[in-house]
């Protein structure tokens, strides 16, 4: 049995060139179903691994409790104070590693549109770089206390217009001159501009208070502990959570946003493949129909026919499915976008294709041959002998 399928597999393909614009378009119909539910799946995956591969479990994020983002959370001076004073925050020379945070949005131009979208400008001080991790500087120096100065991410540069070194930008009534840029790994905090924080709660009106508080924990089983007792506290009534849980919500909407739109388009598109390979498969049949009926005369059973005729459709949309695979990691991986996030503000990141969804959308592919070779395989497989003996 083995043998006759690889036999009626073997004088399929064989026969391929015969119907090759038919075979053609179902393996560009499945690469191009699979090009497209990959490009998204790409974008959500880089999405979430920019936002959520920024968070560390040894960092925390005290905040108002409620607040869906860092803009609907006020702080007060009196409230970071105590703040500081909380268990399991690590020190370093006596003094609390505690990052109190200002964040505003301003405004940025895309260099590939033209348009004004938003950017985060976080207002930050000294202790910011010491709460957070793998955070360095690859061009200029850190803006100084006091003065209007700016650093931005990487992702800032590649994707928005007039924050090159040097540059000066206008804001309110002031000024702005960009003295550096920073290197984040590739996270969320590459879309950001930073700034001092008393310079920002001056020039943007925010008196003395701050957005969220970004703590080093002695441990990450501290977080409990620190919990406990701003929600205690009847002078904060805050929260405390790892950045890692924080930022894998903030991540959590969009790439499910992104995925949620891929997959339907994609299978709206898989319908339209089906009907190719369908068409291309009942025309293999066709073609072929007194040639299988010489088989099931000189003994082939209707299971090897069934079978080998299974086996061209499912290789024809399986070699479209890698075809687009390739084409989609060839034009997507890593490529840069941005996107709003759950701030309202532009995020930069780049796509990310993973041999996981490298692997589901081949097996897209596959179903779509499978579906679209099932019927034309039971048509074959019930050809009479008889047609073998019928004149042309």
């Amino acid at each position: 049995m083995m043998s006759q399928i690889l036999a009626v597999t073997a004088i399929n393909l064989r026969s391929i060139p015969q119907r090759l614009w038919t075979s053609l378009s179902a393996i560009l119909a499945s690469a191009v179903v699979v090009g497209v539910l990959l490009a998204f799946l790409a974008m959500a995956n880089g999405f979430r691994a920019t936002v959520a591969g920024a968070g560390s479990d040894d960092v925390a994020i005290i905040m108002r409790p409620g607040s869906q983002s860092e803009l609907n959370s006020v702080l007060s001076r009196d409230q970071i104070r105590l703040i500081a004073q909380a268990p399991g925050i690590a020190r370093q020379n006596e003094k609390p590693l505690i990052s109190p945070e200002v964040y505003v949005i301003i405004d940025g131009i895309k260099k590939s549109t033209g348009t004004t979208v938003n950017l985060p400008m976080r207002g930050l001080d000294t202790a910011a770089l010491a709460v957070r991790n793998d955070i360095r500087l690859i061009a200029g120096r850190m803006f100084e206390p006091g003065r209007s100065e700016i650093v931005v991410g990487r992702g800032v540069i590649e994707e928005f217009a007039g924050f090159d070194l040097g540059s000066t930008l206008t804001y309110g009534n002031s000024r702005w001159t960009v003295v550096g840029i920073f290197d984040a790994q590739g996270t969320v905090f590459e879309s950001e501009v930073w700034a001092d924080a008393k310079v920002v709660q001056n020039l943007f009106n925010r008196g003395s208070s701050y957005q969220i508080v970004r703590a080093r924990l002695t441990s990450p089983a501290a977080l409990e502990k620190l919990d406990a007792y701003v929600r205690s506290e009847p002078r904060l009534r805050l929260e405390a959570k790892s950045e890692r849980s924080y930022l894998a919500e903030q991540a959590q909407g969009m790439s499910k946003l992104i995925e949620t739109l891929g997959w339907p388009i994609a299978i709206t598109m898989a319908i339209g493949a089906l009907a190719g390979a369908l068409n291309t498969m009942y025309a293999s049949v066709a073609a072929r129909t007194r040639e299988i009926g010489t088989l099931r005369a000189i003994g082939f059973g209707g299971l090897a026919t069934f079978v080998g005729t299974l086996a061209e459709s499912l290789l024809l949309t399986a070699a479209g499915g890698v075809i687009g695979a390739v084409a989609a990691v060839a034009l997507f991986q890593n490529m840069t976008a941005s996107t709003l996030g759950s701030s309202f503000t532009q995020v930069v990141f780049r796509f990310e294709l993973t041999p996981e969804l490298v692997l589901q959308g081949v097996t897209l592919a596959i179903v779509v041959g499978l579906l679209g070779g099932i019927f034309p395989a039971f048509r074959a497989a019930r050809i009479p002998v008889v047609v073998a003996f019928a004149e042309r």
